[in-house]
């Protein structure tokens, strides 16, 4: 069986400070950090050992920032090296250091990059995303749509190789109107996704076949929007709950949500990059091409 796995631990700090997140700048004491660490732990001694002999994918989903914490690179590299791991990737800021990167393998680490202007420099991050090219690790980079940020989520594209696909997510409890759309869309063509939530109430999902959120105390969910658990993963009772049912939430508004959602297709859209959201196909169908956009960063970036 393919299974992936969003993992999401007791980890709730963040070294920066953005406005719309609720763990900016917020500290884990020494005690949900030693738990946090023991808990992470756990959770890849589960997977090195295997026991169920699945081909296994991990994306790690932390409510703060984990690559400041050397527990989750540790077990990034760990995990890169095993036989039965496809691909195991983080969401992360990037602001921490990078050189451990070397020790992975680059054909199974991916990292789900987001940049936040106003928290760190462009220059400094487009540095970040170089050392993961020169190591050969998969990357997507992406923003939060916000109005304020567009002139430069429109130099962040230009500056990026057209490799490297940009994603944009929709600002939670803003609207966008059509032209606000069409120009977040000509950097993102996926955006349409994200700007609208996805009827989902009865839609056949992956998440509870496929897919499976795990909690730091192995409880198992079928996604991180689902409370009701399936199981816990240490004990092997969510396995008997691993089968293809409709999604009982009215709406689905999240990526890692709505990718599993079958009737949308998104695992095609994504083949072999699900975890790292990386689309399948060659970068020109991914957006505006960066000569393009680099044209268009030096003319001015028109209001939205």
């Amino acid at each position: 069986m393919n299974l992936l796995l969003l993992y999401r631990g007791p980890l709730a700090s963040c070294n920066f400070d953005c406005p719309y997140c609720p763990f900016a700048k917020r500290r884990d004491s020494r005690a949900q950090l030693t738990a946090d660490r023991a808990a992470l732990a756990r959770f890849t001694d589960w997977v090195t050992a295997n026991a169920a002999g699945d081909t296994l994918s991990v994306l790690f989903t932390p409510w703060g920032e984990g690559l400041t914490r050397s527990w989750y690179r540790d077990a990034l590299v760990r995990l890169s090296h095993l036989p039965h791991m496809a691909k195991v990737a983080i969401q992360t800021n990037l602001a921490g250091r990078l050189g451990w990167v070397a020790d992975a393998d680059p054909a199974r680490l991916a990292l789900w990059a987001t940049y936040h202007p106003g928290q760190v420099s462009r220059e400094r991050f487009l540095a970040a995303c170089a050392t993961l090219r020169g190591h050969g690790i998969r990357h997507s980079v992406g923003m939060v749509g916000l109005p304020e940020h567009h002139a430069e989520a429109v130099a962040l594209r230009a500056e990026l190789p057209e490799s490297t696909y940009l994603w944009i997510n929709a600002a939670d409890g803003h609207t966008y109107d059509a032209p606000a759309e069409a120009a977040w869309t000509a950097l993102d063509p996926l955006f349409g996704y994200s700007v609208r939530p996805h009827a989902s109430a009865g839609h056949e999902c992956g998440a509870g076949e496929t897919s499976l959120s795990v909690l730091g105390d192995g409880t198992v969910r079928r996604c991180h929007f689902l409370p009701e658990p399936l199981g816990n993963l240490y004990d092997g009772s969510y396995r008997a709950a691993l089968r293809p049912r409709p999604c009982g939430k009215a709406t689905c508004d999240c990526h890692i949500g709505y990718v599993h959602l079958k009737r949308l297709g998104l695992h095609q859209v994504f083949a072999g990059g699900v975890p790292e959201r990386i689309p399948a196909g060659s970068p020109p169908t991914w957006g505006v091409p960066a000569s393009v956009l680099r044209s268009a960063a030096r003319a001015g970036t028109p209001g939205i």
